[in-house]
């Protein structure tokens, strides 16, 4: 009986142990299913990293074939010289299409297939027109009328009566400080209301557009900034 009694016992007393030994082996279980989990979620965070990154890649725009001009030069270096007509005769057909007007304004546009100057003329009593000219032939498009209202003509007007300089003199102020196409003129005006004509030119070496501010009255450059986007 005592022998019984002694191996109860002895059970009983291993049994704390047993139960912390198990205890103590489910932590570590449990710590390795988590150190698992831990190790898959961040497999997860990479493997969606580098899908991300490479959705990126393939939504960025693909680079020229030089590696070193962007979208903005790459299309100023297929433009430009599909125009053989220059915007000063694209003024001269836009003013022939309109009588008794003035130039306010002319901008190359595109596409490169089929380039063309923008241009717009007024009258003097500020009412303004568009007219399309063909950049290859020199051609003027029917002249279209300005749906502007009684301030804008008088504005207008009024730039046109102050601004003593033209754009061709505005434009060769602007290629005295920068060889290259004057790709856009437009008459417009300072904080202060005077007149002034903003002058684009393309470099054609780099494919850069600096645009002049020119005082309309004295020719004096006011503004200069090189885009080089």
């Amino acid at each position: 009986m005592n022998t019984k009694s002694d191996e109860i016992l002895s059970v009983r007393d291993r049994s704390p142990l047993s139960r912390g030994t198990a205890l103590i082996c489910g932590a570590a279980v449990a710590g390795a299913l988590l150190t698992g989990c831990g190790n898959d979620t961040g497999g997860e965070a990479a493997r969606s990293g580098a899908a991300e990154a490479a959705q990126a890649a393939a939504t960025s725009p693909t680079p020229s074939a030089d590696g070193r001009l962007t979208e903005d030069q790459q299309q100023r270096k297929a433009l430009v010289p599909k125009a053989k007509t220059g915007y000063e005769q694209a003024l001269g057909a836009a003013v022939g299409a309109v009588p008794n007007s003035k130039p306010v304004s002319v901008e190359l546009k595109g596409p490169p297939d089929s380039p063309r100057w923008e241009a717009e003329v007024a009258t003097g009593d500020g009412t303004a027109h568009t007219v399309s000219v063909d950049a290859t032939d020199g051609k003027a498009g029917k002249a279209q009328g300005k749906d502007d209202d009684g301030d804008d003509k008088r504005k207008l007007a009024d730039l046109l009566k102050k601004a003593t300089v033209t754009p061709r003199q505005a434009a060769q102020t602007a290629m005295g400080k920068t060889k290259g196409t004057v790709t856009a003129v437009e008459l417009d005006d300072t904080d202060g209301g005077a007149p002034k004509w903003s002058v684009d030119v393309v470099t054609t070496d780099d494919w850069n557009k600096t645009t002049f501010d020119i005082d309309a009255t004295n020719r004096k450059i006011l503004r200069e900034h090189v885009d080089h986007d």
